[in-house]
């Protein structure tokens, strides 16, 4: 553990939104208690969205053993809502948002907080590695393409960083408590991207977000090519509304897969017409999966070549998926562009 001014430890909320998780709310409350940070230095809120499965029985075993583990019922069941339940709950000076989904270094927390205490740093995350849902091929190709540059773009917080470094966002954020009396709470319009939206809002006010390499969390990523389809189109869909709100936040990464796919029907509707533009379509095609090959080959030599052939589909899986969201997106929210909506205090 990182030391700490005289052996004083700041108090820590810990919030975990959850629903329907009995498959990972024990291995990630497991992983928060193996942390070394000092457990009467904790308080830990797992926020349930009316779960219909064995989620709250096994969080239930776990408040019997530890005090200062409670669960909060969340009755409108989105994630967002439960960041805002448990932040109006807790009495930390730091304040950590956590996911279910997810299980966490032993120093996890200690580190956050110690890059936290540092001045002019309102957040602190780390790199958050991808774990197979399951023990299936899809899905160990699917974990290795959310670690790839090719898959994610420029996410450091994904592709990793060889030294901390100040960015944008940042996955199960550390929180100092001031930051959400100063700019809100999470805004409850944004089902999807809301910790983007937020964290927007913290820097366009001034706060500073820090990366931080080793501090480590892995996630469990999803299993098949269909729930990777649903979980990225939704937020190609939400990325709009967060543009129409905050222009400026956007990067221009976040636009090419909706310019892809975009480009991709164009041609396809043209090419109905003047088939020569098949050539066009065709180049299209052929260019993106030299890329997809490129990067493919390089995550078949160090996991193995078995995965070559299947990686550019889960490449492609994402793109379309997040493009084609995105694209849906401007429609759905076209009414939109001059609506916006107050975030709600603390």
């Amino acid at each position: 553990m990182k030391d700490f001014v005289n052996n004083i430890f700041p108090f820590v909320s810990i919030i975990i939104p959850c629903r329907n998780e009995e498959k990972y709310i024990e291995r990630c409350l497991d992983s928060i208690l193996k942390n070394d940070y000092p457990k009467d230095k904790l308080e830990i809120f797992v926020v349930d969205g009316m779960s219909t499965d064995k989620t709250v029985e096994i969080i239930k075993e776990f408040t019997q053993k530890y005090s200062f583990i409670k669960v909060l019922d969340n009755p409108k069941r989105f994630q967002v809502s439960a960041f805002n339940i448990g932040i109006k709950k807790a009495v930390g000076e730091i304040v950590i948002i956590m996911g279910s989904h997810t299980i966490y270094a032993p120093d996890y927390i200690s580190k956050c907080v110690s890059y936290l205490l540092q001045e002019n740093i309102s957040c602190v995350g780390g790199v958050c590695g991808a774990y197979a849902g399951k023990e299936t091929y899809i899905a160990d190709a699917i974990a290795f393409a959310l670690s790839a540059s090719f898959g994610v773009g420029n996410a450091y917080f994904r592709i990793g960083s060889e030294k901390p470094k100040e960015v944008d966002t940042v996955p199960f954020g550390c929180y100092k408590r001031e930051v959400f009396d100063r700019i809100g709470l999470f805004d409850e319009e944004f089902v999807v991207c809301q910790d983007d939206e937020f964290n927007y809002r913290l820097r366009k006010k001034g706060g500073k977000i820090l990366l931080v390499p080793d501090i480590k969390s892995y996630y469990y990523a999803r299993s098949t090519l269909i729930f990777l389809w649903r979980q990225y189109f939704r937020y190609g869909i939400w990325k709009v509304r967060v543009f129409q709100k905050h222009p400026h936040m956007m990067q221009v990464r976040q636009f090419i897969p909706g310019l892809f796919v975009f480009g991709l029907l164009f041609i396809i509707s043209i090419s109905i017409f003047i088939s020569k533009f098949l050539w066009v379509l065709g180049f299209n095609v052929l260019t993106y999966l030299i890329g997809a090959f490129f990067f493919s080959s390089k995550i078949a030599k160090k996991y193995g070549w078995k995965y070559l052939s299947f990686m550019p589909v889960v490449f492609a899986t994402l793109h379309i998926s997040y493009g084609s969201g995105f694209l849906i997106g401007l429609v759905k929210f076209a009414h939109r562009w001059r609506t916006k909506v107050k975030c709600q205090s603390s």
